[in-house]
């Protein structure tokens, strides 16, 4: 199951999990974005359920999950990916920005994950596979706090530091719970800024080579199929000409 599906890194990592043989429940609040990436899953051979839901309303996040199981079978696998980068200034930022952003990155992410740990741990001990896998999207912004980006490091710190808890707490069961940190990529997640931040980040952006979603889905389908008695616990993955 793959949260924020519709675009950007969710799809990629769908279509990269997908080509690899695993049957993935698409999930996100752009039904038709969705069915247009199942159609093209399926006409390369794959297999996808696409389910509209808003991970941020607790009921929808568990009956993403309880659809998931019901109409697939099992879920040993699930990528929290959906987030909004709202940047800015703290000082007289928009308060409806900071809470977009809380519930999103991380009141989302942590719905979808008490409603599949259940079923990530039934996986792990009697699934074909004998491990299961939670994979957190967090960023470089979870790891280095700068000015204009407060409240969305605020999140991202928090992904991680639930990500690591958890991991402590299941990791015995063979329940594998990994954070992915990328940098810079070139998805549509500047655009939700207003205008006067998404001409800062485009200055401050213009001459790098940001990395692709493919990039990033490339690492996440590395860390899932390690052997079972291998964790990748944490990537951070920046482009080359990246500094922070």
């Amino acid at each position: 199951m793959v949260t924020g599906a519709s675009s950007g890194i969710g799809e990629g990592t769908a279509r990269a999990l997908a080509e690899r043989g695993a049957t993935v429940a698409l999930v996100a609040r752009r039904l038709d974005r969705l069915t247009a990436l199942a159609a093209a899953i399926e006409a390369d051979g794959g297999r996808a359920l696409t389910i509209e839901a808003d991970v941020t309303d607790r009921g929808q996040a568990e009956g993403a999950v309880a659809r998931t199981v019901e109409e697939l079978g099992r879920l040993d696998l699930l990528v929290n990916n959906a987030g909004v980068m709202l940047l800015g200034p703290i000082v007289d930022a928009p308060v409806e920005e900071w809470e977009r952003m809380v519930n999103v990155n991380l009141v989302g992410l942590l719905y979808a994950s008490r409603a599949a740990l259940p079923h990530l741990l039934e996986a792990a001990e009697n699934g074909p596979r004998g491990v299961a896998d939670m994979v957190n999207i967090s960023s470089v912004a979870g790891r280095q706090a700068r000015m204009g980006s407060g409240v969305y490091n605020a999140t991202k710190h928090a992904v991680g530091a639930f990500s690591e808890s958890l991991r402590q707490e299941v990791t015995g069961r063979h329940l594998r719970v990994s954070l992915v940190e990328p940098g810079a990529v070139d998805t549509e997640l500047p655009d939700h800024n207003r205008p006067e931040i998404q001409e800062l980040l485009h200055q401050r952006f213009a001459d790098m080579e940001r990395l692709q979603s493919a990039d990033i889905a490339d690492a996440i389908a590395y860390v899932v199929t390690r052997p079972r008695h291998v964790a990748v616990n944490e990537v951070l993955i920046r482009p080359t000409e990246q500094q922070q």
